[in-house]
């Protein structure tokens, strides 16, 4: 029998007199009565940072955090992520493949365009915390490539140069994601615009007099109305606007200023 020396300390200070050669009972309970552990994965490792980012949000995300909720330690983490950095990637592209991509057929491509972009939106809002990790998170995996394939082709399909296109699809995204994080941030705090509501309201005329003449136009408007208004208004400037990387007309500015340099 193997009995620890704390608990001989105990008895004896309790008055006991212990026999090492008395046979006691013994309760002896197995590891084997314990359930069972998930394997560890990469996608149990991110499916369980999701729920605590839900839980918790991203101020109590942690790869310690994690680990604790698989019963692991975090160095076992190391073998399926290189650091948070990349498991914030992975939770971004996992999350991404609720987004619902549109279906060909025969609406206009802005329409199915912004169908896209609102599943977006909708995906990054509806769990606490997403909206903020993919502000500070680049993507890469397979869902955000698939979405990054349609936006691609449906602006093509809207006649925009590849290079206008490239850009377009990181402007739209972040933009999206913006509106979601900004949104996000009202509905855990509860102030929504009552905060901005309070400060438009104590303008002076004096003092900031065309904020004061525009404070019905400042606050007027439904999410709704002002994201599809800026939606068309982003569409517009990709397909209408000049490609980025063409020269544009006229001497550069380096030229006009060696031309200043050689004239003194």
């Amino acid at each position: 029998m193997f009995v620890t020396n704390y608990v001989l300390d105990e008895l004896c200070s309790s008055g006991y007199s212990i026999s090492m050669s008395e046979e006691a009972p013994r309760n002896i309970v197995s590891r084997r009565n314990r359930p069972a552990k998930a394997p560890l994965s990469r996608d149990a490792i991110v499916w369980t940072a999701l729920h605590i980012l839900e839980e918790d949000g991203l101020s109590g995300l942690s790869l310690r955090r994690v680990a604790t909720a698989l019963d692991t330690g975090a160095a076992s983490l190391y073998v399926y992520v290189a650091n948070l950095d990349e498991l914030h990637s992975l939770m971004l592209d996992q999350a991404l493949g609720k987004v619902k991509l549109p279906k060909p057929g025969r609406s206009p491509w802005q329409g199915r365009l912004k169908a896209l972009l609102l599943s977006y939106f909708h995906v990054l809002y509806e769990r606490q915390g997403l909206a903020q990790l993919a502000m500070s998170t680049i993507a890469s995996g397979p869902n955000t490539l698939r979405i990054w394939e349609m936006l691609l082709g449906l602006l093509k399909e809207g006649g925009v140069e590849d290079v206008k296109a490239a850009w377009g699809v990181d402007l739209l995204t972040l933009y999206v994601t913006a509106i979601a994080a900004e949104q996000g941030l009202q509905r855990e705090s509860g102030e929504g615009m009552r905060r901005v509501e309070n400060a438009l309201s104590a303008v002076s005329a004096g003092e900031f007099p065309l904020v004061f003449t525009s404070k019905e136009a400042l606050l007027c408007g439904e999410g709704k109305r002002r994201s599809e208004w800026a939606l068309d208004v982003i569409l517009g400037g990709i397909a209408g606007g000049q490609n980025p990387l063409r020269t544009p007309r006229g001497p550069s500015y380096n030229s006009r200023e060696r031309r200043g340099q050689r004239k003194k």
